[in-house]
């Protein structure tokens, strides 16, 4: 008998499409799955990824970032065991990263340690590759530390930039691998087959599927300094 599923918690800012994509990757897998969305948090009313969530009938709600207490009331009456930042804007307490020390994770859109850090997110990071001329970019998920996108990589996944890229053009083909790596990542950690360990390096490597040949740059062991 297959063990009980991992419980996550999504948090998402806006319209929620690396939820779409979670879900799509779960649904895919089947009874195969290592996890089930069980709750969607956002700190915006308006947020797309709330609408997503209770067309699913997954319990979805408005929370106030700085309410520390009240987001661990949240996950622990919903039973998370994993959370995942999927277009999360907001900087989680610090209690709270402590409380899921190696069960919080973090997608970001370019390969950290550069492009990352307080300010930079969406747009602001594709014009800033752009405007300095990279010609590389990419998508990096990573655990979650007290600090912006400074938490362990577990994945990364490189982008080419055209030389033609307006940060549109760019964030809609990054966003696309987002949209592949965040999915199995989240799958891989619920599974066990990725993890945090005591020393601080990620353990286990991110595989692609049979019928995906792109190669998933993981670093592994690895920690941040």
């Amino acid at each position: 008998m297959r063990a009980m599923r991992t419980r996550i918690a999504i948090l998402a800012s806006r319209g929620g499409s690396n939820l779409g994509a979670i879900l799509a990757h779960l649904d895919a897998l089947g009874a195969e799955r290592h996890a089930d969305v069980a709750l969607v948090l956002s700190d915006r009313e308006q947020a797309g990824a709330l609408e997503r969530a209770r067309a699913r009938a997954i319990a979805a709600a408005v929370i106030d970032p700085l309410d520390a207490a009240g987001l661990s009331a949240r996950l622990e009456q919903a039973g998370v065991t994993l959370v995942v930042l999927a277009g999360y804007l907001k900087l989680i307490p610090a209690v709270v990263v402590r409380a899921f020390h190696g069960r919080m994770m973090n997608v970001h859109p370019a390969l950290l340690p550069a492009f990352g850090g307080p300010g930079m997110y969406g747009q602001r990071i594709h014009r800033a590759v752009i405007d300095q001329g990279v010609r590389l970019t990419g998508v990096t998920v990573h655990f979650v530390d007290e600090q912006y996108d400074r938490g362990p990589i577990i994945a990364q996944w490189p982008v080419p930039v055209h030389e033609a890229d307006t940060p549109d053009s760019l964030a809609a083909r990054v966003l696309s691998v987002e949209h592949r790596i965040l999915p199995r990542a989240v799958e891989a950690v619920a599974a066990g087959r990725i993890s945090l360990g005591a020393d601080g390096r990620v353990h286990g490597t991110l595989c692609p599927d049979d019928d995906d040949r792109a190669v998933i740059l993981a670093p592994s062991p690895t920690t941040h300094t």
